[in-house]
């Protein structure tokens, strides 16, 4: 597989074969599908969703020439006043690099009792290093946690991280059962 994973992905692989379920894993804005496809690669079931018919075309080529299972989704995960994640349900969601907050209340509704997110993005932090830099894509210190707070939090980081240089906040949370 030439996509280096997400450290936080292959920490939590043997946690998300646990909460395996009939439900797939949400790879949220998935991009070219670099989480997903080391999922797939598991045998993990995996929905693909990205509002990008490129990146989601490519992803399709790498399935296909990987000989794996996935299913994509074009979505534009941004329309007002719309719940795109609206009567489907996940054992996990994970998603790296991306934020749209009003989405956040729906991703965790989606989420089957006892699921994992696995989510890492962008903080305030990183305005020293570049882009992004505009506040609706940069969360405030300690905003992650907080909207995770009801969860059994697995791990919690952050902080300044190198090669590149990127400040991020990433969570790994479970929902609670009952």
């Amino acid at each position: 597989m030439p996509y280096k994973p997400h450290e936080e992905l292959l920490n939590y692989l043997d946690s998300l074969f646990d909460t395996a379920t009939d439900r797939p894993v949400l790879d949220l804005a998935c991009g070219a599908g670099r989480s997903g496809l080391i999922l797939a690669s598991k045998n993990i079931p995996v929905l693909f969703a990205d509002r990008s018919e490129t990146a989601l075309e490519t992803l399709n080529q790498a399935l296909l020439h990987n000989k794996l299972a996935g299913l994509t989704w074009q979505i534009d995960l941004e329309q007002p006043d719309i719940n795109p994640l609206h009567n489907r349900f996940f054992s996990a969601v994970v998603c790296f690099r991306y934020l749209h907050r009003p989405l956040f209340p729906h991703l965790m509704q989606a989420v089957v009792p006892g699921g994992l997110v696995i989510y890492e993005t962008f903080t305030t932090d990183n305005r020293q290093f570049g882009r992004p830099n505009n506040p609706d894509f940069l969360l405030k210190p300690g905003e992650l946690k907080a909207l995770f707070e009801n969860w059994q939090s697995l791990h919690y980081y952050e902080g300044i991280q190198h090669d590149p240089d990127r400040a991020v906040a990433q969570i790994v949370a479970r929902k609670p059962v009952a």
